[in-house]
């Protein structure tokens, strides 16, 4: 593969079999790119989309809604359907609540759902709606993996006014775009992560609208399970999954 910095938008053509792929609030396509590359040598066409606000600066994430990272997940789609058979999604954290929607109103075959936060583990959630005029960002911790940094490039702050979208999509997901999905979906998640709650994927599993459903726990890793130390499971489920 050719060097990158983390922060691009990722295309390797492959087969009739493809798969766009989400990464997270504050991420860059880069966390998802080692998954990305497992997929491609496997023989599938991937790519990894760029959600708006995302790979230049926290302040462009500012001024960005789940409108517009919908928006760009919506145009990955149909850009793999104009050369693929079949097209998967998968997504992590909050790029796996847009895979929830995307899965509920997409034309995708099968959904791949990381960490997605529908239970935070912050216990300042409830107040960010007054927070936010307030505070502008909030420093993150640092994130500690064992892979070359371009594949962890992310925001070093997390913008405070945009996770009210973020939870308002979260709403919408509860309410409305689970219990619509029809097609297969896997649901992963880590039991000892300190940034989204274990419930959460239990929640996603228990009212998702499809009975072809599978739901994989992890024990060693943190948030981020496409960088983290059980990685290699993870991208071989995620291969079956969509090759089953």
């Amino acid at each position: 593969m050719q060097s990158f910095s983390g922060n691009e938008e990722f295309f390797f053509r492959g087969n009739k079999q493809g798969i766009v792929l989400v990464h997270g609030y504050t991420g860059a396509p880069g966390e998802m790119r080692l998954l990305g590359e497992y997929l491609h040598s496997r023989g599938l066409t991937v790519l990894g989309v760029r959600l708006p606000g995302h790979g230049t600066t926290p302040q462009d994430l500012n001024q960005t809604k789940w409108q517009d990272w919908y928006g760009a997940v919506s145009e990955g789609v149909h850009r793999l359907r104009a050369c693929c058979e079949k097209v998967s999604i998968a997504g992590l954290s909050m790029g796996g609540l847009l895979t929830i929607k995307a899965a509920a109103e997409l034309p995708v075959d099968k959904a791949a759902i990381l960490a997605a936060p529908i239970y935070v583990c912050d216990r300042r959630a409830p107040y960010l709606p007054l927070l936010r005029f307030f505070i502008r960002y909030l420093k993150k911790r640092q994130r500690q993996y064992q892979v070359d940094p371009s594949y962890n490039a992310c925001y070093q702050v997390m913008p405070v006014k945009p996770l009210s979208s973020l939870f308002e999509l979260v709403s919408l997901c509860k309410k409305q775009y689970l219990p619509a999905i029809k097609i297969p979906c896997l649901v992963m998640q880590s039991k000892v992560e300190h940034t989204v709650r274990p419930a959460s994927a239990q929640y996603i599993y228990d009212n998702l609208g499809t009975t072809a459903k599978k739901l994989v726990w992890y024990h060693h890793s943190g948030h981020i399970l496409t960088l983290d130390n059980e990685r290699d499971d993870v991208f071989k489920r995620i291969y079956d999954f969509v090759m089953e």
